[in-house]
């Protein structure tokens, strides 16, 4: 059994959230929504592939593959060009 020492970090909730950048936004900001709906269509393509033989499992693994880089650049923006 996996035994949690901590799981709260006692610095309250303020409604924000930080990118793998170390940035905050408040979580009500697009980004986040953008990211969620990718992890959603993510587990949903997992999903199809549990039925998915030969072709269509690896059309779908590769869909898989595009999503998870697709929210890793969400996750973590480039910094802009100035």
């Amino acid at each position: 059994m996996v035994t949690l020492n901590r799981i709260y970090t006692r610095t309250g909730d303020d409604g924000g959230s930080a990118l793998g950048n170390g940035e905050r936004r408040p979580k009500s900001d697009q980004r986040f929504a953008a990211i969620g709906t990718v992890d959603e269509v993510n587990a949903t393509v997992g999903l199809a592939r549990l039925a998915a033989t030969g072709a269509t499992d690896a059309m779908l693994a590769r869909i898989q593959n595009d999503l998870f880089d697709l929210g890793a650049d969400l996750a973590v923006p480039e910094v802009e060009k100035r």
